[in-house]
């Protein structure tokens, strides 16, 4: 069974070799051992303190793990506010209206300009999944299990949830965005900007501009991809949209894939999550649309399952139940899969 649960240093190794399936854009997964033992070490202690704690920065990072083969198949990520010290970097597309009535001439021109934000938002990402297990609703159960611990745990995370999705870039590293924009101040390739970007995000600051970037004079191809996402990133973004999520009027700086956002409490999972105590086991899985379910405690476990709510109880299958680690009267906390 596929389970997901909050990284531990023994994973690291298993991180390691995952993340060598990774392409250009996926900076929350670097192919850097020490990178990768910081970011375990950190997700150690966020999960150490959930008892009434405030969102300050934590990271959250789980695993998925098929628990027959002893093997992690995926990744995914909550930074409960992003900012402090360190700040959120984005470009804002604003539209400006410019008129001359001596030419009759009214033009609307979009402007990228710089957002450094200190205060800002919760943000989930290093989504990804091993290539040989996508397809058949895993990829969303790795992606809705951390909205049902948002859910459990809602005021360890800004009222508004944010997403970075992965925007085009080729398989050698070229950003048509990057190149015609960022390259220019950084002198840096894009794999590397990128990299450094997870490592010390002081270099932006530093040499990125302040002034706006009007979209029109970038080259074309350029302003074809700003706001859109990679190939393999579009069943993410579908997803993220089924949930509630839309676009926020900001891309990265670097290749210009869309931010997505949503207040914290609408998303539909959180919403629309139940929470009810185990009633009764069986052998045989119910005859139910599929959830995503987990339980209710510090040690965190999450998996897809078919459920049958019985009054104020759930009947669950009972290697749902081992999975899970709950027995009969532990609550557990599941939304359906897909929106119904």
């Amino acid at each position: 069974m596929l389970v997901l649960r909050p990284v531990s240093p023994n994973d690291l190794d298993a991180l390691l070799a995952l993340s060598h399936f990774t392409q250009f854009g996926l900076t929350t997964l670097p192919r850097d051992r020490d990178l990768l033992a910081h970011r375990i070490e950190e997700s150690q202690h966020a999960f150490a303190v959930l008892d009434g704690a405030k969102p300050r920065g934590e990271a959250y990072l789980f695993v998925m793990e098929d628990t027959d083969a002893q093997t992690l198949v995926g990744t995914c990520g909550i930074v409960s506010k992003v900012g402090g010290f360190e700040p959120f970097y984005a470009y804002r597309i604003e539209t400006t209206v410019h008129e001359s009535k001596t030419l009759g001439v009214r033009k609307t021109v979009d402007a990228l300009h710089l957002v450094t934000d200190h205060d800002g938002p919760c943000e989930i990402g290093s989504l990804f999944l091993h290539p040989d297990v996508r397809g058949g609703g895993t990829g969303r159960v790795l992606s809705l299990a951390r909205f049902l611990f948002i859910a459990e745990h809602p005021d360890l995370f800004d009222p508004v949830v944010i997403a970075e999705m992965r925007g085009v870039v080729d398989d050698r590293g070229q950003s048509p965005f990057w190149d015609a924009l960022g390259k220019h101040f950084f002198d840096l390739d894009f794999p590397k900007a990128d990299y450094l970007s997870i490592v010390n995000k002081q270099f932006i600051g530093d040499l990125m501009p302040s002034h706006p970037i009007y979209i029109p004079l970038l080259p074309p191809e350029a302003q074809a991809v700003i706001a859109q996402v990679h190939e393999k990133t579009k069943p993410a973004l579908a997803m993220l949209e089924s949930e509630g999520f839309i676009f926020s009027n900001m891309v990265d700086i670097f290749e210009a894939g869309p931010v997505m956002q949503c207040p914290r409490d609408e998303i539909r999972t959180v919403h629309r999550s139940k929470h009810l105590p185990v009633g009764k086991l069986i052998d045989e899985p119910t005859d139910s649309v599929d959830y995503v379910i987990s339980n209710a405690r510090r040690d965190f476990r999450a998996c897809k399952t078919t459920l049958t709510i019985e009054g104020d109880t759930v009947t669950l299958p009972r290697d749902t139940a081992i999975a899970l680690d709950v027995s009969i009267d532990d609550p557990v906390r599941f939304a359906t899969l897909k929106p119904v």
